[in-house]
């Protein structure tokens, strides 16, 4: 089961709406579904979660690029949702080369030249490519609106609750929810 929400920052505070992804079939979508939500090209949160598998948080703030985080990049590779999230750049991945650079991820805590064993280090996202265990992206992504890097770290089942209580926008995500 997923829910997905979009979290827009007005002068008035934050307003949620629940938003639809069956449409949606690349970031470069999920972005314009985002900035449609706030014509003042505020800050606008994408919040998806599937049940205690994964979230995801894209944030867009006016026309910069999407900054994204994903709690779980296996669970979110396994599914349609997630995949729009993975993008080869979130990964590591140059798109024209055949192997992903799992090193330029850094997810394993190994020191350079240290063997991890493959097995804890990534998974088949279902696509022949590798996809890390763990968090990938931004880590940072919510940090200036009072949810620091350790705390979204930790964050697991409900997590978009968690983060719409950190941002005083709980009400407004329960309405739609």
């Amino acid at each position: 089961m997923y829910f997905a929400a979009l979290l827009a920052r007005t002068e008035d505070g934050w307003e949620a709406s629940d938003t639809e992804l069956d449409d949606v079939e690349t970031l470069s979508d999920l972005a314009d579904l985002a900035r449609e939500a706030s014509p003042d090209e505020d800050t606008v949160l994408v919040l998806i979660e599937q049940e205690d598998a994964w979230f995801g948080v894209v944030r867009l703030d006016g026309e910069e690029d999407p900054r994204i985080y994903v709690s779980d990049a296996s669970a979110a590779a396994r599914s349609s949702y997630g995949e729009i999230l993975l993008t080869d750049e979130l990964l590591g991945r140059d798109p024209d080369d055949d192997e992903p650079d799992l090193d330029a991820l850094d997810l394993d805590g190994t020191e350079d030249g240290e063997d991890g064993d493959d097995d804890d280090e990534a998974e088949d996202g279902g696509s022949g490519e590798l996809v890390p265990h763990g968090p990938v992206g931004d880590t940072l992504v919510l940090d200036d609106l009072g949810v620091s890097e350790k705390e979204l770290k930790s964050l697991s089942a409900d997590a978009v609750t968690a983060i719409a209580e950190a941002l005083g926008a709980s009400e407004v995500l329960e309405a739609v929810r």
